[in-house]
């Protein structure tokens, strides 16, 4: 079970990573330069909503210090909106201008292609089905180690 277990966490990482590969090709080959491969992930995960940093946060695989970042560097280049809450001045929101929605627009059709791709040949749509499903597990038992902390794996239920 260890190697198995590792074995899928290096997966899972290296995926990751390799994925930001790949969405940095379609920006280069979109001749953008002003958007990273994370700026643009960021973009199409806002998609059409109006968010707070925190719940952009939750959506996407950031590290929370680079999200601020990242959100000032979109606002800069006119892809983002931010609007502080008129309720709560602490609270910040974000969509996407025009020019956002078009990057958006790009990277589903990124999207688009590999699904198409995908469907003539290397996995079936059961294949993904079944990894998510087990990948959803694997973020259910992460999440709840967070919330009940490091020694209490013992009080999970079992898959």
């Amino acid at each position: 079970m260890e190697t198995v277990y590792l074995d899928v966490l290096a997966l899972v990482e290296r995926l990751h990573r390799q994925f930001l590969e790949v969405v940095k090709l379609e920006l280069d080959t979109l001749g953008a330069h002003d958007v990273n491969n994370v700026q643009a992930l960021m973009l199409f995960n806002i998609g059409d909503l109006e968010m707070t940093v925190t719940e952009l946060t939750l959506r996407g695989c950031y590290l929370g210090s680079n999200v601020t970042y990242n959100l000032r560097k979109l606002v800069e280049a006119d892809y983002l909106v931010q609007q502080r809450s008129t309720r709560d001045r602490r609270m910040v929101r974000v969509r996407l201008t025009e020019k956002g929605q078009a990057m958006r627009h790009r990277i589903a059709a990124m999207h688009e292609r590999h699904m198409a791709a995908l469907a003539k040949g290397p996995l079936t749509e059961q294949d993904l089905t079944n990894a998510f499903a087990v990948l959803r597990r694997l973020d259910r038992f992460w999440t709840t180690s967070v919330e009940l902390g490091p020694r209490a794996a013992h009080l999970m239920p079992a898959a």
